[in-house]
């Protein structure tokens, strides 16, 4: 009696146990039950239309095109003949043994990417045969075209997922494609839709009979939304013809907006080397590490370059909000400024304008090195304190985005450096004072910019006091982005009544300063010409190179439509290079064509190259072999 009241004890506690469990899988986790583990489900994927993008007037970016996978699922694999498979899909034994246990690996129960990309007369021929090698399937996937050569950079492109991303992920598989760089990264929510689900029902003879559950666990493919951006691909095709044979970065902004109207890196790539299954071969050539030309990396974003003479503005501004100079402040020069205590402190100037009171129009159009250094000191050492007024220097240049990464809805950038007290008070027996560190005032010292950064600062200056955060994207589907981060204004700390003579100096530059021989007829053009020394470590020494050429401008004088900054590497004096460069981007834009009257602008420009410059960062074979220098 007391062994069945046992039994019958022990029987009804197991079943209490199997009622709760099965209680577990079909109520509580019922809902995020996946049938894909079940070994008599196979899983297909329906994949979505990834979507479209384009250019601000309506030019397709980036299209789709068909491709086609050899997919392999290790659970459902059955013995086969593998020197026929391996000569059927072209591959050798050793490869499809390598492929195979990655993908054992990977998930014995999950379908992943075993051969990518057929050709489309490999596929035909395939599909025949495929069916005599249980396990394997061919599965189509969208790859992404793009019909114009233009802004790789700012498109980015899509990439495989690999197996930690996959393992991460309860989305992801292996080798599907995911945006990896770029707008393709950056709005990958968006672009990439959500995929399909079909759940088949197999025998135990591995034979499909049917939809698994009658499709209750199926779910239909979502394409992805279409991005319109803010780019205009006219602009950026002839900034990137301008900049052929040239290294830098260009960024032009809509200072209305903060849109971005073109971002321009050079050298570039065509986008298409990114597609196909040529795309891990050019990829390896191109962001090899040792290629000088650098083509994937994103000047206009990442590149921190000293920003030269065009921060005087930036000084002059301070100047006039710290009431340390006014309008009418003048400074000599005599072909420099002479600094600190020691022989040979001497900051050498080329204003032409020798022993002659100096007031600031003049000092920003003849870019007067002694003009900006004395004001930089006063700011520096006002009320005797130089730690506490380079901190009120640092704020008002950060409030302008400098030294930040701005905000942008790109994923690539750096934020360059502006440097306060704290930054000198920390090295070690350094006493330092305005004079010390007096190449900041002309935007030589610490301080360091990225082309976007400057682009913003022109921007500001053009809206006399705010911006807003540059950005890549203007719509989706057909709705404007209502983002707050991109359309409110950002105020500057400096106000508003200092900024019309900077503007009107700006102007004088393009009529009697450095930017003359730029002008374009009609347009009244405000800017400012820059040049940066250059650096370099060439076979172990370090030498000097032909300066960076830069500028920055904004057009027209009243409503601007497009403000600029352009770094030309080792292109010189900013007279030479940018200031062309820009005058002829602004006149494209602004009028849609280049006049007669300044063609043979254009075709210097597009002629010009700096590759003899650049052949210097070459280390020398041979040099390098015997051990010389």
């Amino acid at each position: 009696m007391q062994r069945s009241f046992l039994l019958y004890f022990l029987i009804t506690i197991v079943g209490f146990v199997f009622i709760g469990r099965l209680f577990q899988l079909q109520i509580i986790r019922g809902s995020d039950y996946d049938p894909i583990k079940n070994a008599a489900v196979k899983p297909q994927y329906d994949y979505p239309e990834r979507g479209y993008i384009y250019d601000r007037n309506g030019k397709l970016l980036v299209a789709n095109q068909l491709s086609y996978d050899v997919m392999v699922q290790p659970n459902q694999v059955k013995p086969l003949d593998t020197l026929e498979f391996c000569k059927l899909i072209k591959i050798t034994k050793e490869d499809f043994i390598k492929r195979f246990e990655k993908a054992e690996n990977y998930a014995p129960y999950l379908p992943s990417v075993f051969l990518k990309q057929l050709a489309k007369e490999d596929f035909a021929f395939l599909q025949e045969k495929l069916h005599k090698y249980k396990g394997f399937f061919i599965q189509k996937r969208i790859i992404r075209n793009y019909p114009i050569n233009a802004a790789a950079n700012v498109l980015g492109y899509i990439g495989e997922v690999d197996e930690n991303l996959a393992r991460k992920s309860d989305y992801y598989q292996q080798g599907e494609l995911i945006g990896r760089d770029g707008v393709e990264k950056q709005y990958e929510n968006l672009l990439r839709g959500k995929k399909g689900k079909k759940y088949l029902h197999r025998n135990r003879f591995n034979k499909v009979t049917g939809s698994y559950k009658n499709g209750a666990y199926d779910t239909l493919h979502v394409n992805g939304k279409d991005l319109t951006l803010t780019l205009d691909i006219e602009l950026q095709l002839y900034a990137q013809k301008l900049m052929k044979g040239k290294r830098g970065g260009i960024v032009a902004i809509e200072p209305s907006t903060g849109e971005i109207l073109a971002l321009v890196t050079a050298p570039t790539y065509n986008p298409n080397m990114l597609v196909g299954r040529k795309r891990s071969v050019n990829s390896a050539i191109l962001m090899d590490p040792n290629n000088l030309e650098k083509p994937t990396y994103d000047r206009g974003l990442m590149a921190a370059y000293a920003p030269g003479s065009p921060f005087k503005m930036m000084n002059a501004l301070i100047g006039l909000q710290e009431n340390v100079i006014t309008e009418k402040t003048s400074f000599y020069c005599y072909n420099g400024y002479r600094y600190g205590n020691r022989k040979g402190a001497f900051m050498g100037c080329h204003c032409g304008i020798f022993g002659r009171p100096i007031h600031l129009e003049t000092a920003i159009a003849k870019s007067c090195n002694s003009y900006f250094s004395n004001t930089f000191k006063r700011i520096v050492e006002k009320n005797n304190e130089p730690s506490q007024g380079l901190d009120t220097w640092s704020k008002h240049v950060k409030s302008f985005g400098l030294g930040d990464y701005l905000g942008y809805d790109l994923p690539a950038g750096s934020p360059g450096l502006i440097p306060d007290g704290k930054y000198y008070d920390a090295r070690k027996n350094f006493r330092w004072n305005g004079s010390s560190i007096i190449s900041n005032a002309i935007g030589q010292g610490e301080v360091l910019t990225t082309p976007i950064q400057l682009a913003n600062f022109t921007a500001a200056i053009a809206n006399r006091g705010y911006f807003y955060t540059p950005h890549i994207l203007k719509k989706v589907e057909n709705t404007s982005i209502e983002n707050p981060e991109y359309t409110e204004k950002k105020i500057t700390t400096i106000n508003k009544e200092h900024f019309d003579p900077v503007i009107e100096a700006m102007h004088e530059v393009f009529k009697t300063g450095t930017g003359k021989w730029s002008q374009v007829k009609g347009i009244e053009i405000c800017g400012k010409t820059g040049t940066a020394e250059n650096f370099a470590i060439v076979n172990g020494e370090r030498i000097q190179l032909a300066d960076h050429s830069i500028l920055v401008a904004f057009a027209p004088k009243k409503n601007p439509q497009i403000a600029l900054a352009i770094f030309v590497e080792n292109g010189g004096y900013g007279s030479t290079i940018a200031a062309p460069v820009t005058s002829l981007l602004i006149e494209k834009y602004l009028n849609g064509e280049i006049s007669k009257a300044t063609k043979y602008r254009e075709t210097r420009m597009l002629e010009m190259s700096l590759q003899s410059e650049y052949d210097k960062l070459i280390p020398k074979t041979e040099e390098i072999a015997s051990g010389t220098k």
